[in-house]
């Protein structure tokens, strides 16, 4: 029984590394709208107002050395977002800003000839700005983190694919956008 166990191991193993190696290399480039809950947090701050989810823009373009392992890299522009908050008794109104870049190693799980899902780990530059406008103040902070994201992919034919996926952009910050982050979005691979 325990030979019969290791030969299907050892056949599944070895049909999966010909069916990655069939696989010829590609590229792609894609696009998507990411959406973060933007969130502002200041110890002795009260009725904290912010924007909550928004939506922007992500471009994305990666290398698939076979049907398995790849890498990827992406900008996310996360947008600026109002924030008003009371203090000591005054009222302060600011808008915060942030983006982040970042570059991982990709590992895609298929499904079926149409359906896969996939995991990213890398790491990400992420930078976030708050311009305090009746206090006449800016902060900016820029940091870079561990990266990590799934998501799944619905091939619409050959070239072009559909993907949703939750990424992970570090730690959150105590200004901006959140490090959790849903996307949608599409890819071309040529």
């Amino acid at each position: 029984m325990n030979k019969l166990i290791v030969a299907l191991i050892a056949s599944v193993a070895a049909m999966s590394t010909a069916q990655a190696q069939q696989t010829a290399p590609r590229a792609y480039v894609g696009a998507g709208i990411a959406s973060a809950d933007h969130d502002y947090k200041l110890s002795g701050a009260s009725n904290v107002d912010t924007e909550g989810w928004k939506a922007s823009g992500k471009i994305f373009g990666g290398y698939e050395f076979n049907q398995t392992w790849g890498v990827e890299a992406g900008y996310t522009d996360f947008r600026k977002s109002d924030v008003n908050y009371s203090i000591g008794g005054a009222n302060v109104r600011g808008e915060t800003e942030g983006h982040s870049a970042y570059l991982a190693a990709k590992a895609t799980l298929p499904v079926n000839e149409q359906f896969s899902v996939y995991g990213k780990l890398g790491a990400a530059r992420n930078k976030s700005e708050l311009h305090l406008v009746n206090a006449a103040a800016s902060m900016s902070r820029s940091k870079t983190e561990a990266y990590g994201a799934v998501g799944a992919q619905y091939s619409l034919n050959q070239d072009v694919a559909l993907i949703a996926e939750y990424e992970r952009y570090g730690k959150s910050k105590d200004f901006g956008q959140k490090a959790d982050v849903l996307t949608i979005g599409a890819k071309y691979s040529f």
